[in-house]
C-alpha cells in the first residue's frame, strides 16, 4: 500500500482531520510534518467533539503510532496539555503511540511574547499572526539559534542555549518594542520540567519512518494550515512560517520524497480565510453570512471568525500544480444546502485580461475580480446520503465541474461533521 500526503489546497481550515482521522484506519503511521499550534484539527467522533493543535488526529485509533516531524515547531505547554486533555478523556498517551522528533524546534516563551509585541507594533499594517510565537521560532530555526527538542531534553544544554538567547531576545523587547524582558531562571526551570517528562516520547524519526517502510507498513503524512498559506507559494506575506505543500512532508519528517506516493488535496465546498490578505471570491452579504454560520466558521485555535466566499477554482488548480494532487476530498457540502444559486469562481479577470493563475504580487491580487459559473442549487439535507448516486442531480452537477475543472478526482465526500457522515467514491490507498 502507497504512502499519503493530505494537504490543504486553499487557506486552511479546510476539514483535514477529519479526512486524516477517516483514512487513519488503513494506515500503521500518521505523522505531522510542518506548523505549530497555531493550526486546529477539530474532530467529532460519536458526536464529541475533539480539538487537536499538535498531536496527530490520529491518536484516537487504538494501535495507530503518531509522530510529530522535524518540520514543526513545537510548544511543549501546548503538547503536554492536550496530552493530559486527551488522558483525562480516556485517551491514553505514551511513547507506544506518540513520538517527537529528536530535531523539532521549541517555542520559548520570548517567541510568544516577539510576536504579539511586534503585531501590537504594526497597528493596522499587522497581519493577522495567532499570536503563538510561530513566525518567530521559524526565524531561529533559519537562523540558526534556536532551541531543538534535543536541547529541551537536556539540561545543560538548554541552560547554555537560553543563556546565549536571552541578551539578544531582551534587547529586542525592551529597546525595540517597550515589552517586559526574562530572566534565564523563569524559562529554564519549568521547561527543564517540561523536558524531563517529554524524554520519553523523543526519537530519531527519519529512522523511525525508514524502519516502517522497510517493514512494508504504510504512512499518513498530514500537513497543517494550507497550499495558499506557503512561505514560498501562498499569497506573501500574507502566508504561514513553513511549507504546508506536499514537499514540506519530506523535509518536515526525513522521509526521501520517492516515499511520497500519493497526495490527496482536501477542498472545502466553499471556501475561507482567516485575518488579512486578498480574498477575491469574499461574499459580504446573507450569502457570506449563511456559510459563516452554518458553517460554524470560528478557528479552532483562535477562535476567529472566518471570512467565507464561493469556491475558488484558480486557487484549487494552483494546488493541484504545487501539490502534484492525485486526488481530492470535498468538505462540508452540506453547508450549500438551501443555497441558490451556486457560484463558482473558474477564472479572474485583472485590467480586462482573463486570468487563470494566481498572482505573485498583493497589488495584482487585490485588484482580480472573479469570474463565475452558476449552478442550480438544492434544498435535499445532505447528512444522510452515504453514495454519490444518492446525491441530488444539482449537487453532482457541482461537484462534476469542479472536478472537471481541477483535471483531478473526487476521491472523498464530506456531508457532515462526524466521521460517518463521508462518502467515499474511491479510497486513496488502493
Amino acid at each position: 500500500m502507497p504512502n499519503v500526503v493530505v494537504v490543504g489546497a486553499q487557506w486552511g481550515d479546510e476539514g483535514k482531520g477529519k479526512i486524516v482521522d477517516l483514512l487513519t484506519e488503513q494506515v500503521q503511521v500518521v505523522v505531522r510534518y510542518q506548523g505549530g499550534n497555531n493550526a486546529g484539527h477539530t474532530l467529532v467522533v460519536g458526536g464529541e467533539k475533539f480539538i487537536f493543535h499538535l498531536i496527530p488526529s490520529g491518536i484516537l485509533h487504538s494501535g495507530k503510532q503518531c509522530v510529530i516531524g522535524n518540520g514543526v515547531v513545537l510548544d511543549p505547554e501546548v503538547l503536554l496539555q492536550e496530552m493530559d486533555n486527551l488522558r483525562n478523556r480516556g485517551v491514553e498517551v505514551g511513547p507506544e503511540n506518540l513520538r517527537i522528533s529528536e530535531r523539532t524546534q521549541v517555542i520559548m516563551p520570548y517567541h510568544k511574547r516577539l510576536d504579539l509585541a511586534r503585531e501590537r507594533a504594526k497597528g493596522a499594517a499587522k497581519l493577522g499572526t495567532t499570536g503563538r510565537g510561530i513566525g518567530p521560532c521559524y526565524e531561529d530555526k533559519v537562523a540558526r539559534r534556536g532551541i531543538r527538542v534535543a536541547d529541551l531534553i537536556d539540561p545543560e544544554a538548554l541552560q547554555a542555549r537560553l543563556a546565549e538567547a536571552l541578551p539578544e531576545k531582551n534587547f529586542i523587547l525592551e529597546k525595540f518594542l517597550g515589552d517586559e524582558p526574562f530572566s534565564l531562571d523563569e524559562i529554564y526551570i519549568p521547561y527543564r520540567t517540561m523536558g524531563e517528562r517529554l524524554r520519553p516520547l523523543v526519537a530519531n524519526v527519519s529512522v523511525l519512518l525508514d524502519g516502517t517502510n522497510r517493514e512494508g507498513k504504510n504512512i499518513l503524512f498530514e500537513g497543517a494550515q494550507g497550499t495558499h498559506l506557503d512561505i514560498d507559494h501562498g499569497t506573501y506575506p500574507y502566508v504561514t512560517s513553513s511549507n504546508p505543500v506536499a514537499g514540506g512532508a519530506a523535509t518536515g519528517t526525513g522521509v526521501g520524497p520517492g516515499r511520497l506516493h500519493r497526495v490527496l488535496g482536501v477542498v472545502k465546498a466553499y471556501t475561507t480565510r482567516v485575518g488579512a490578505g486578498p480574498f477575491p471570491c469574499e461574499c459580504l452579504d446573507e450569502v457570506g453570512e449563511h456559510l459563516q454560520v452554518c458553517g460554524v466558521e470560528f478557528g479552532a485555535t483562535t477562535g476567529r471568525k472566518r471570512r467565507c466566499g464561493w469556491l475558488d477554482m484558480v486557487v484549487v488548480r494552483e494546488s493541484v500544480r504545487l501539490n502534484g494532487l492525485t486526488g481530492m476530498a470535498i468538505t462540508k457540502l452540506d453547508v450549500l444546502t438551501g443555497v441558490n444559486p451556486v457560484k463558482l469562481c473558474v477564472a479572474y479577470e485583472l485590467d480586462g485580461v482573463r486570468r487563470d493563475t494566481v498572482p505573485a504580487t498583493l497589488k495584482d491580487m487585490e485588484r482580480c475580480r472573479p469570474i463565475f459559473e452558476e449552478f442550480p442549487g438544492w434544498t435535499q439535507d445532505l447528512r444522510g446520503v452515504r453514495r454519490y448516486g444518492d446525491l441530488p442531480a444539482p449537487t453532482r452537477a457541482y461537484l462534476e465541474r469542479v472536478e472537471q475543472l481541477a483535471g483531478v478526482p473526487i476521491q472523498i465526500i464530506s456531508v457532515g461533521p462526524d466521521r460517518e457522515e463521508t462518502i467515499v467514491v474511491s479510497n486513496p490507498f488502493k
